[in-house]
């Protein structure tokens, strides 16, 4: 059983009949495959398979070219999801990947009014320094800065000034040495999939999992995989508890 730490959530003024989340990205931080800022965002190719989307590394390439008005953040724990963020785009319309692309000069807000629906488990462990679910504020997308980028990072954390080099931005989709206007890593150091909450960067204690480069990185604890639905319409999410699919009906 499940009982909710907090929960939020805005009346919607649509109708009342059954809208759709799809599955557009999920994130295990130790499968062996780094999804860091390089990698899958911008390519427009299929991530995975549909067997292992909520186990392992997924991109599913029709819904990340599909249009979205919503987009929710989910932490899950084999496919059970304990915490929730739901966001509502700024500009509608338009797909992951076309926002995604938008690189140069990127640092781009990509929603408004901070989260319209957020719910926790009471259960839900690792929350005081998860990249997500510690921070407040909005949704930022290609978070660029001298030689890092950060594909998604939260408004409320420390963004770095685009002139700024040190590395104290922490998100999901992160490289520390790469071209982020171009998204090209320039070797295989200093990239990770999942942020921890954690400074100084120069003790490699920041990352979660083992989906990272060499060098100071250091393999860290999993808080869970990061699922990413989108949907045209849906302004809620199923709270934690509630087992993932494909495809969820609200």
């Amino acid at each position: 059983y499940y009982i909710l730490l907090n929960t939020k959530a805005v009346v919607s003024t649509q109708s009342t009949g059954t809208k759709t989340w799809q599955l557009a990205m999920n994130l295990n931080p130790s499968d062996g495959h780094i999804m860091d800022f390089a990698t899958g965002w911008t390519e427009n190719k299929f991530i995975g398979t549909y067997a292992d989307a909520l186990s392992k590394d997924f991109l599913d390439r029709v819904v990340w070219n599909t249009q979205a008005n919503f987009i929710a953040l989910v932490r899950h724990q084999a496919g059970e999801a304990d915490a929730v963020k739901v966001f509502r785009f700024v500009e509608r319309g338009r797909s992951l990947l076309s926002r995604f692309q938008e690189m140069n000069p990127g640092r781009v807000v990509a929603t408004e009014g901070g989260p319209i629906h957020e719910s926790i488990s009471s259960f839900a462990q690792n929350l005081a320094d998860d990249p997500v679910f510690s921070v407040g504020g909005d949704l930022a997308f290609n978070w660029a800065y001298t030689n890092n980028g950060h594909r998604i990072v939260l408004t409320g954390g420390h963004l770095s000034a685009a002139d700024v080099n040190d590395d104290g931005t922490r998100g999901i989709g992160n490289s520390f040495y790469c071209n982020p206007l171009t998204g090209e890593q320039f070797c295989s150091v200093s990239q990770h999939e999942i942020s921890i909450i954690s400074y100084p960067t120069s003790d490699g204690k920041y990352i979660q999992g083992s989906d990272h480069g060499y060098g100071e990185e250091k393999d860290g604890p999993v808080y869970g995989n990061y699922a990413i639905f989108v949907s045209e319409d849906a302004e809620k999410f199923p709270q934690p508890g509630f087992k993932l699919t494909l495809k969820v009906e609200v």
